[in-house]
């Protein structure tokens, strides 16, 4: 068996309220799974029923080979622990905070100093030990919260949207968390986020939920990278441009753009399109870039954002483009608001929406 966790035509209800509706979905051991889609799509009741906390109407869940149910929904919740979205911490210190849930199981006190300790230092608050919960700042809290999940060291954690206005520092330090834990602890973590970017980072497989039904599932280059109409329904998607596209002889199309914008596209298509391009694929230079690519544009730097690892971008070069490049370069190009730049990108790299 490849699977720890399996959903089998699961449809649960609040009263005239469809949260989920004949959804199923495998969980498999020892990955990071993520689940994307808008508020009220049903991805915190799909969390839920997986830690066994909810029931559902109609259906069936699995933990490994065990149908959960009544009898044996206790001894499920032990294997697997949830962070949700919204941190609720003890007016205690930090330790007492972390080291609750393993007085709850017995473990002895030299047990327990060195559980937390470990935790506290993988989520890089070791010597917070004494200081009060409640009066750290809100992304040492979620740090708090997932070192509390982390030291009971379950099967299965579940994240609930885990860096949700968070600043770039703190979610920078969570997502190494997430790696760390899945890696070395080998630890199945099934996450809920709206960040499309951290989601294609992070996991290897994911699936888009709309509407309380799975719109699609698969690997995130496959979801991500190639967006659907789906995702184009409720996700931020950043560098979506329509246009009219027109056949070129050597096997492509050109998209004129609005403002005299033309983009080459490794595709056969005719007539209103939307193109989207991902930051990430677009390539920034302070000098004319020569290279292959079939798209270059000159422009200038109208907004910075510190990203924590990377640096994004936006560039008005007749269209606003949002372009993503590692600290490192964002350094050595010393750019600022107002500097020219140079944009350039592959047709491939040029999907249709």
């Amino acid at each position: 068996m490849k699977w720890l966790v399996e959903l089998r035509n699961v449809t649960r209800k609040y009263g005239d309220i469809t949260a989920l509706d004949d959804v199923s979905l495998e969980i498999r051991k020892g990955e990071i799974f993520t689940l994307v889609g808008p508020n009220g799509s049903g991805k915190t009741t799909m969390l839920r029923i997986m830690a066994a906390l909810d029931k559902p109407t109609k259906g069936e869940v699995y933990f490994g080979s065990v149908r959960v149910n009544d009898s044996n929904r206790g001894d499920i919740r032990v294997k697997s622990t949830m962070v949700f979205q919204k941190t609720t911490l003890f007016n205690a210190t930090v330790y007492k905070n972390v080291a609750y849930g393993l007085k709850l199981r017995g473990y002895s006190k030299g047990e327990i100093e060195g559980a937390v300790r470990e935790v506290l230092e993988v989520v890089k608050l070791q010597g917070y030990e004494k200081r009060l919960a409640k009066e750290l700042s809100g992304g040492e809290q979620q740090r708090v919260s997932l070192a509390r999940a982390l030291v009971l060291n379950t099967e299965l954690l579940l994240l609930d949207e885990p860096t949700a206005n968070l600043d770039p520092k703190n979610v920078s330090i969570i997502e190494e968390v997430i790696s760390w834990v899945n890696r070395e602890r080998k630890t199945t973590i099934a996450m809920a986020t709206h960040n499309l970017f951290q989601a294609e980072n992070l996991t290897k497989r994911a699936a888009l939920i709309i509407g309380g039904r799975i719109a699609q599932t698969g690997t995130s280059q496959e979801i991500f990278r190639v967006p659907s109409s789906h995702l184009a329904s409720f996700a931020r998607l950043e560098n979506v441009f329509s246009g009219t596209s027109t056949l070129l002889e050597e096997g492509t199309s050109l998209i004129e753009l609005e403002n005299g914008l033309t983009v080459e596209a490794a595709i056969r298509r005719k007539g209103k399109v939307t193109l989207f391009v991902r930051p990430e694929d677009i390539i920034l230079s302070e000098k004319p870039i020569i290279s292959s690519a079939r798209n270059t544009f000159r422009g200038k730097v109208r907004e910075i954002s510190d990203l924590g690892n990377t640096v994004k971008l936006k560039v008005d070069a007749g269209k606003e483009f949002a372009v993503h490049i590692t600290k490192r370069s964002f350094n050595e190009m010393q750019l600022s608001i107002g500097s020219e730049v140079f944009l350039a990108f592959k047709a491939t790299s040029v999907c249709v929406v």
